[in-house]
């Protein structure tokens, strides 16, 4: 009997050891990904088709891209394959087997080569390009102005010889990429600069630089196909006006606050002033430059002033695949403005149905930025539209 009986207690302990085990198996799985999982853009389009596809015609979605071919303005050719500074110097692009060069010459003598790696801007209006050595990127001399179709100097480069030692730093990535790991370097207890990981650039602002690491979201919903209410993601209707302008505002809100966090790391619905000190009094109480400082133009209008609802998104949308011309948004415009009445004058020499960004919203001139053209005395100005909405 006492062989029985423990031969019956062995087969009673494996019965519940099956049981526990197969009740685990048979469980859910717990998340493996954090709040900072990254999933990458491609994985939002195996749910969002249609939007992954009209984001990829946004502007935003190519702000910042690896140069691999010889296309290297993305349209028309350039007038000119070289930039003259003087009649002895100037600086040619030029094809080589390993990618495309900015190269100087004097007199016919080449000097410094440099090849082309990153352009900087979405190409609308303007690219700059940088070029790696290793763990440092340098801007190179020449960029490429769309309204020349030409090369022209970078902003605030000497003007009489081409400048290869202008250092491109993270700050800059910060509103024109979605990730970058870099660290800081120091002897002596000083700064003497930042090395960047290539490796960890992630190219143009994509879905999860907007809506937040999207790790746990994709996770849950592969395992939870049924789920159609969205889980671990936010929600920007669910936003107030404020959180909604904070997303935008960490790139469009201009350069010149102090940086309390990192940028990268913010989420949308989260308190901005969290991440930034505010900028210079100085330079806040003057007209925020058109580069750059879209919100705080914004929040100077009359519109936005004594609205409730207006936000950047009344007028934008990054899901758009269309290209939104000035007629577009003067109905967005008209949807509030319909019984604005015009002078004679103005309507003898306006559009005002069709186009009232150009009165309302003046191109003006950045004050940060400028571009030298060949043979030309003057500066050619950045120009962009102003954002403070109102009667110039």
């Amino acid at each position: 009997m006492k062989g029985k009986g423990r031969l019956l207690l062995i087969l009673s302990v494996i019965t519940v050891l099956v049981i526990t085990f197969s009740q685990c198996m048979d469980s859910e799985p717990k998340l493996t990904a954090t709040e900072t999982t990254r999933a990458g853009a491609a994985t939002c389009k195996q749910c969002h088709q249609k939007v992954y596809d009209n984001y990829l015609h946004d502007t935003h979605s190519i702000t910042s891209r690896p140069v691999k071919d010889d296309d290297i303005v993305k349209g028309d050719t350039p007038i000119s394959d070289f930039y003259p500074f003087t009649e002895h110097l100037k600086v040619a692009v030029e094809k080589r087997k390993d990618g495309m060069y900015q190269v100087a010459y004097f007199d016919g003598e080449e000097g410094m080569a440099r090849r082309f790696d990153i352009a900087l801007g979405s190409g609308k209006n303007v690219y700059t390009y940088g070029s790696w050595t290793g763990k440092i990127l340098y801007q190179l001399p020449l960029s490429y102005l769309r309204v020349a179709n030409n090369w022209v100097n970078s902003p605030k480069f000497p003007k009489d010889r081409p400048y290869y030692s202008q250092l491109i730093e993270p700050r800059c990535f910060e509103c024109h990429s979605s990730n970058l790991e870099y660290t800081a370097t120091q002897s002596g207890g000083l700064s003497t600069g930042l090395k960047m990981e290539e490796k960890s650039l992630i190219y143009g602002i994509d879905c999860e630089r907007c809506h937040g690491s999207a790790g746990q979201h994709v996770e849950f919903h592969i395992k939870n196909p049924e789920e159609k209410q969205s889980k671990y993601m936010v929600l920007y209707k669910s936003l107030t006006r404020k959180q909604k302008i904070d997303a935008c505002a960490v790139c469009h809100s201009g350069n010149s606050q102090h940086k309390l966090q990192p940028t990268f790391s913010y989420k949308p619905g989260e308190d901005l002033s969290n991440y930034y000190l505010p900028g210079n009094p100085a330079y806040e109480a003057t007209e925020p430059d058109v580069h750059g400082n879209q919100v705080h133009l914004m929040e100077k209008s009359q519109c936005f002033i004594q609205s409730k609802t207006m936000d950047c998104g009344t007028c934008h949308s990054p899901h758009e695949s269309k290209k939104e011309g000035l007629t577009v948004y003067s109905k967005k415009c008209i949807s509030c403005h319909a019984t604005i009445s015009h002078s004679e004058k103005t309507l003898a020499n306006a559009m005002v149905k069709t186009n009232c960004i150009d009165c309302h919203m003046p191109l003006q001139p950045s004050q940060l930025i400028s571009f030298q053209q060949a043979a030309q005395k003057d500066v050619t100005p950045y120009m962009l539209h102003n954002h403070r909405i109102a009667v110039y």
